[in-house]
């Protein structure tokens, strides 16, 4: 069975967790397709072991992020490049 994604706003509170700042804010660029959407805007999907985001475009993964007692891991390869709103 396949689960239905959520947009990118349920990650949100993990990934300020480990980032200082609202990330549902940034535009992230994919690298497999060069759409540019917000992180709000992206797939989550939130069963996996941690926490998944896939461009909405072409679902490639964006982002992964797991985390583990006082540890946490972030892989972003998807992402070819993030903006972030400095004020």
């Amino acid at each position: 069975m396949t689960t239905a994604p959520l947009d990118g706003n349920a990650a949100a509170g993990a990934l300020t967790d480990v980032f200082a700042f609202d990330v549902s804010m940034a535009t992230a660029t994919c690298v497999t397709c060069g759409d540019a959407r917000s992180v709000a805007e992206l797939h989550a999907y939130m069963r996996a072991p941690g926490t998944v985001l896939r461009c909405a475009t072409c679902e490639n993964v964006l982002l992964r992020l797991v985390r583990s007692g006082d540890r946490a891991w972030v892989d972003l390869t998807g992402i070819r490049v993030m903006q972030i709103p400095m004020s």
